[in-house]
């Protein structure tokens, strides 16, 4: 039997994700910090959901993807510079299942980006997290066998706007920088509207337990 596993809510997974990755980067001796206990203290509370049933959805959504990007990726016009922006926490990697540092990617939207990094498409990833973890997550992106061509963070002033906002002006940003894009990758509501992208393709957040 799969071993069930705690999901977090959006709005707690990036100040979890953010004290645990700040903890692992203190000097080995230092005292515990209030942000480690903040991620204790809000892994305890997550509810918890079957982690083969959670890969079993995201792999019927990229299943919808996969063919539309084969022949979109095909028909690509001379000199289009084709990218594919995605989210992060439960979309390009398993944050809520477990955790460790790096995290594992979701298999499902790897195989899908891997398909599209190894075809010439740019990878760009919006996120909520804040900046303060850039480095990390650049870094377990990369890991993980993703080729980031971007990574946008949450900045200071960001993190008072709308989450929604912040992300569609993001996805212009790189439509700014001479890319079409041709899917939007996520699991939330947040991550996809607002246009700017010729398709977008939903993960399953199980009406916001999922971060």
């Amino acid at each position: 039997m799969q071993t069930r596993r705690p999901w977090l809510r959006r709005a707690s997974v990036t100040a979890v994700s953010a004290a645990a990755l700040v903890a692992m980067a203190a000097p080995a001796d230092a005292a515990p910090t209030a942000q480690a206990s903040t991620a204790a203290s809000a892994a305890t509370t997550a509810a918890a959901v079957d982690y083969a049933t959670w890969q079993k959805d995201c792999q019927a959504v990229m299943d919808q993807a996969l063919p539309y990007l084969k022949q979109r990726i095909a028909a690509a016009k001379a000199g289009e510079k084709q990218a594919i922006v995605f989210d992060i926490d439960n979309t390009t990697l398993e944050t809520d299942f477990g955790f460790s540092y790096p995290q594992p990617a979701n298999k499902p939207v790897l195989e899908v980006a891997r398909y599209a990094q190894e075809r010439g498409v740019a990878l760009f990833f919006v996120t909520a997290r804040p900046d303060i973890i850039h480095s990390f997550t650049d870094y377990n992106l990369k890991q993980a066998g993703y080729q980031v061509s971007g990574l946008y963070v949450r900045n200071f002033i960001d993190l008072f706007k709308n989450v929604a906002e912040y992300k569609t002006a993001q996805r212009v940003d790189v439509e700014k920088k001479g890319y079409t894009i041709i899917a939007n990758i996520g699991n939330s509501a947040t991550d996809l509207s607002g246009g700017h992208a010729e398709k977008t393709y939903k993960l399953p957040d199980y009406d916001g337990q999922l971060s």
